[in-house]
């Protein structure tokens, strides 16, 4: 390791401890000082912006990978990271070097004394300086085209600094409600506060109370609504190991067959959202955006750790679900993927996750489930998470990763089986890490 990583690490590490639980601070105030205090002008950054609860992370791959097939030089912001920090932020396909990124943190480091000892300031949060990091960056960088993703939330999100040519929303569902509400129209509420006066957003299929919240804040804007399905018509032709073949109709026309090489039906919707954003940005891109382009850009999206198949023998998934809306999208498709084959589930959850709800959707599609503990603070105590199975009425035992992997691999080699780790970002990463696969 260089002595640049070893210093990134640390620093790093340092700026993991203001994440999380009395941490998370959301509002603007100290985003926009921080900025200031960087000279970063958001309102430069020409970008799309998305928020939701699932599938905004695959809808932001889909829209950068078309865009950079289009020749826009791009930048992509997401979150969480899957194996390293730098993950999070990319131009035209590359994550930010380690050098450029130390530099940066530094930058914001002293930005940050400097704004909190100004009257009424406090220290930027973990997300907070990381955010002001990758639009400095993206700045720096002369991209053309963002693709912002938000993180826990919209309104107070600390991307909502931004202009966005298109904002993008996903499907909602409840999460966070500490902080977002405790009701699925307060966290609609505040997912659709990315919404800009006259700006388009697009939408996905919605429960009918998130869609009235979205209308509602939309017609308050000004902003054109455009609803995905009205947009583009996709349908599966086929689907194996290596994705699905779908067949996509617009206004243009039917398209010529594509592959996207991302599994699950969830993710029809999700192209269905970024067909139709990338629609809306055809008048403000000197770019060609047609369905060729289109479907090169979608047939070379990569997007890890959702639905992945990391391992053929067996058959080893590795997917970032985490709440009930996901639980339920990942049952549908193992019903359908797994052809009667018995499915082994590893899973290990955060403590502020529906663990029993999760594991009710996912019961009648598991046959058997170790649960591990995660390498994070957050994650749930193992009691609970032990207890939510047993309530939900899934056989399940306790492990530790590196051994339930191997176990499970044992297993369904010896079953004809399938394997699947899900229930948090941080345990795909750990099993992903695991197996050894690269990002």
């Amino acid at each position: 390791m260089s002595k640049a990583s070893s210093i990134l690490d640390a620093k790093l590490t340092y700026l993991y401890s203001r994440t999380g639980g009395s941490a998370v601070k959301l509002g603007l105030e100290t985003t926009r000082a921080l900025m200031r205090a960087m000279d970063v002008d958001p309102l430069r950054l020409p970008c799309v912006h998305v928020a939701g609860t699932n599938g905004k992370g695959s809808v932001s791959a889909m829209l950068e990978s078309v865009l950079r097939e289009a020749g826009v030089r791009t930048a992509l912001y997401t979150s969480p990271h899957l194996i390293r920090f730098n993950e999070r932020i990319r131009v035209a396909g590359a994550v930010i070097p380690d050098e450029d990124l130390l530099r940066l943190l530094d930058e914001a480091e002293r930005a940050d004394q400097r704004q909190a000892a100004e009257p009424g300031g406090r220290l930027g949060t973990f997300f907070e300086l990381t955010t002001a990091v990758a639009l400095k960056w993206f700045l720096e960088q002369k991209v053309q085209l963002a693709v912002l993703e938000t993180g826990m939330g919209g309104r107070l999100d600390s991307t909502n600094v931004v202009v966005p040519q298109v904002s993008v929303i996903t499907e909602i569902g409840m999460e966070h409600t500490s902080f977002l509400g405790a009701t699925l129209e307060q966290v609609a509420g505040e997912k659709a506060g990315i919404i800009k006066p006259g700006r388009p957003v697009v939408v996905g299929k919605q429960r009918a109370a998130v869609m009235r919240v979205i209308e509602e804040k939309a017609r308050a804007a000004g902003a054109p609504l455009v609803r995905a399905e009205e947009r583009a018509s996709i349908r599966r032709v086929s689907q194996d190991l290596e994705g699905q073949v779908l067949a996509i109709e617009t206004a243009d026309g039917p398209w010529a067959p594509l592959r996207l090489p991302l599994l699950g039906d969830f993710q029809l919707a999700n192209a269905a959202l970024a067909v139709a954003a990338l629609e809306c940005l055809r008048g403000d891109l000197q770019a060609p955006l047609g369905p060729d382009v289109v479907r090169a850009g979608l047939e070379k999206t990569r997007w890890p750790g959702r639905c992945q198949v990391v391992s053929r023998d067996p058959i080893f998934l590795v997917d970032v679900a985490h709440n009930p809306d996901a639980a339920q999208a990942l049952a549908a498709f193992l019903k359908k993927f797994r052809g009667g084959k018995p499915v082994a589930l590893i899973c290990g959850m955060l403590s502020d996750k529906d663990a029993e709800g999760f594991f009710r959707l996912l019961r009648p599609v598991v046959d058997a489930c170790v649960l591990v503990p995660l390498d994070s603070e957050r994650s749930m105590p193992m009691e609970r998470l032990m207890a939510a199975a047993q309530a939900a009425k899934l056989p399940a035992a306790e492990g530790v990763l590196g051994t339930a992997v191997k176990n499970a691999k044992v297993w369904a080699k010896k079953n004809d089986g399938i394997v699947v780790a899900a229930g948090s970002l941080y345990l795909a990463s750990a099993v992903l890490y695991e197996l050894g696969v690269q990002v």
